[in-house]
């Protein structure tokens, strides 16, 4: 019988399970047709709320994790992992953005949720070029063609604050969705495959405690996708030592 290792038993622990919910037929039909080209009777998606709800727990108490300790003894130990949001980009329909933006949001911008706060919409979407097309296929596409594909930028942080100075995520989430509601109403379906958040996962406590074990220590980096319409598998994990 496999027996998994212990970055096995870190990702089967941290791996958020959302509920799902099904789209009407009258909506299905409404989906960006480049993001969404299969014809299906039902599509599933998971609301960003619900997303984030996920994380609350664990956000509260820290996530807990079996840990074999290699002592020559299988000891096993759980060690818990708080989340933290290291960086995220939603892109969606030019259409959501005109109800998901705050009227107050439009002149201005908050530095901490735009690294790139000085330049224009497109200036910024031209950077995706290199990583969005494998044979950069979108540098001969007009700006509103490669719009359509990529989608339009509602919201992007990267965190730069040390860890210490860190909220968890679901508290973070909260604030930053005081100005940007998208955060918490919009669906998987109405995000671009380019859509992506990275989750940084921080050691606080191991139960049984009174033993410092140096592998411990050890934070883990994430990567997630956060559309329904992104064909394969993003989870990619870094372990930070």
């Amino acid at each position: 019988m496999h027996s998994s290792s212990n970055l096995e038993c870190f990702l089967e622990c941290t791996t958020p399970v959302v509920p799902s919910q099904f789209l009407s037929k009258s909506e299905i039909m409404k989906l960006n047709k480049l993001w969404h080209p299969w014809d299906k009777e039902k599509v599933e998606y998971f609301t960003l709320s619900d997303l984030w709800n996920s994380f609350d727990e664990w956000s509260a108490y820290g996530a807990g994790v079996p840990i074999n300790v290699d002592s020559g003894e299988d000891e096993i130990i759980t060690q818990y992992y708080v989340p933290y949001l290291s960086a995220i980009q939603i892109f969606t329909s030019n259409s959501s953005l005109n109800y998901l933006r705050e009227e107050t949001d439009t002149e201005t911008r908050d530095s901490f949720s735009d690294s790139f706060s000085d330049e224009s919409e497109s200036e910024k979407l031209s950077r995706w070029d290199g990583c969005s097309s494998e044979e950069g296929l979108f540098d001969r596409e007009s700006p509103m063609h490669f719009n359509d594909r990529l989608g339009y930028l509602y919201f992007q942080h990267f965190e730069r604050s040390t860890p210490y100075e860190r909220v968890p995520l679901m508290d973070k989430i909260c604030m930053l969705s005081e100005k940007y509601p998208g955060l918490m109403s919009l669906r998987s379906v109405d995000l671009s495959p380019a859509s992506w958040m990275a989750v940084a996962w921080y050691p606080i406590y191991h139960i049984p405690m009174g033993r410092t074990i140096k592998d411990l220590s050890a934070c883990f980096l994430t990567y997630h996708t956060l559309s329904s319409s992104f064909q394969g598998t993003l989870f990619v994990v870094f372990v930070i030592i």
